[in-house]
C-alpha cells in the first residue's frame, strides 16, 4: 500500500527519529508538518532533508487551512500525531501553551482527518496521564485516567478526543503511550540529555528531591518501533502502551551517566523538588508484545551507553542547542523558499 504520512512535530526529539525511521525502514512519504518552536529542530534531519521521500513543511497544527490545505495537496493516507507541547516544568509555569497546542491542535487534526476520508489516525500520548503508582504494580491499558500535572492532563484530554471521534464519527485511530524516552536529538531540558551535558561541562547536575522518582525508560528507536507496529497493525479504538521494561531510579540514572562520563558524584546538586511530582511510573506493555509483535530490544545500561557516546561524539549540535543557534538553521536553509 502506498503510504503517504502527515506526521506532525518531526522536528522534535521522537519526531526527528520516527522520521529517520520511516524513511529507512518503510516505503512511506512523509509529510512533516512542524511550527519549529523552541525544541523544534531542523539540524536534527540534516541527514534526510533532501531525501526524495521527505517534505518538510513549516506550519501549525492549530492552524485547520494550513493542515486541510496539506492533506490535499500531498494525497495523505494516514496521520502520525507527535507534535506537543511536552515539558512537565512549563506546563505548571503557564499552563495555556499546552491547552491550545495538545488538545486545540489535536482537535483540528481529528476534524481534517475526519472530512478528508484519512485511513489510519495515531495519536501519540504518554504514561503520564494515568497519574503516580505506589511501590508495586504497572500501567495497563485499562488504568483509569489520573493526570497530576497540567501538561498530562492537556495529553489526556487530548486522548479523549480521539477516543469520541471512534465512537462518534468512526474515525480509525489508535492511541499510543510510552514510558520515558531517551536517545539521540534529545532538546536537554529532560533529564538524561541534561544531565549529560551538565556533566560534560562540568556544571552541576540538578537533582529534584530525594532523587528517588522512579521511572521506566524506553530507548527511543524502540518507540518508533512500537508506533509503526500500532499505526500498521493496531485496532481501531485501542491503546497501546510501550516501555522499557527498564525501572530505574533518577538519581541511579543521574550516577550512570557520571559513570560513564568520568565525572565526580560531587557535581550532583539537590533542588526543591517539582510541584505535584509524580513518584513512580511503570508500564506493562505485555498487550503490544502479545497484538503487534513487538518487544523492547535495546537494554537500557546499553542504551544509556550510546546515548552519552552520541552526545560526546556530537558536542557541537549540544553546543548549538544550548546556545539557541539552532533556530538559525530554518532561516539559513529555507527562509528563501
Amino acid at each position: 500500500m502506498d503510504q503517504r504520512i502527515l506526521l506532525t512535530g518531526g522536528a522534535g526529539f521522537i519526531g526527528s527519529n520516527l522520521v529517520r525511521f520511516l524513511l529507512h525502514h518503510t516505503e512511506a512519504r512523509v509529510v512533516n508538518l512542524d511550527a519549529l518552536t523552541y525544541a523544534g529542530n531542523l539540524s536534527n534531519l540534516r541527514d534526510v532533508e533532501h531525501h526524495e521521500r521527505y517534505t518538510f513543511v513549516h506550519g501549525d497544527i492549530t492552524d485547520a487551512a494550513c493542515v486541510e490545505a496539506l492533506i490535499a495537496e500531498h494525497g495523505i493516507t494516514g496521520i502520525i500525531h507527535c507534535a506537543a507541547e511536552s515539558h512537565v516544568d512549563r506546563s505548571i509555569l503557564s499552563a495555556e501553551p499546552f491547552l491550545n497546542t495538545n488538545i486545540g491542535g489535536t482537535l483540528v487534526l481529528l476534524e481534517a482527518a475526519r472530512a478528508r476520508g484519512i485511513k489510519r489516525y495515531l495519536q501519540v500520548s504518554t504514561d503520564e496521564v494515568y497519574g503516580s503508582l505506589g511501590p508495586t504494580g504497572a500501567f495497563t491499558e485499562e488504568t483509569p485516567l489520573a493526570p497530576n500535572s497540567p501538561y498530562s492532563a492537556s495529553k489526556a484530554g487530548a486522548d479523549l478526543f480521539v477516543r469520541a471521534f471512534v465512537h462518534t464519527h468512526g474515525l480509525d485511530a489508535v492511541v499510543t503511550r510510552c514510558s520515558n524516552n531517551y536517545g539521540p536529538y534529545q532538546f536537554p531540558e529532560k533529564l538524561i540529555p541534561l544531565m549529560i551535558s551538565n556533566a560534560m561541562r562540568n556544571e552541576p547536575l540538578p537533582v529534584y528531591g530525594d532523587g528517588l522518582q522512579v521511572r521506566d525508560w524506553i530507548h527511543v528507536d524502540d518507540h518508533c518501533r512500537g508506533i509503526w507496529a500500532a499505526f500498521t497493525k493496531g485496532r481501531s479504538g485501542e491503546v497501546y502502551n510501550f516501555g522499557g521494561r527498564s525501572e530505574r531510579a533518577n538519581i541511579e540514572v543521574v550516577k550512570g551517566i557520571l559513570k560513564r562520563v568520568e565525572k565526580p558524584e560531587s557535581l550532583m546538586r539537590t533542588v526543591a523538588d517539582r510541584p505535584g511530582h509524580d513518584r513512580r511510573y511503570a508500564i506493562d506493555c505485555t498487550k503490544a508484545e502479545q497484538e503487534l509483535g513487538w518487544t523492547p530490544l535495546v537494554r537500557f545500561e546499553e542504551g544509556l551507553s550510546s546515548t552519552v557516546q552520541w552526545y560526546r561524539d556530537n558536542s557541537a549540535w549540544v553546543d548549538e542547542v544550548r546556545s539557541g543557534e539552532y533556530r538559525s538553521y530554518y532561516e539559513k536553509n529555507y527562509g528563501g523558499r
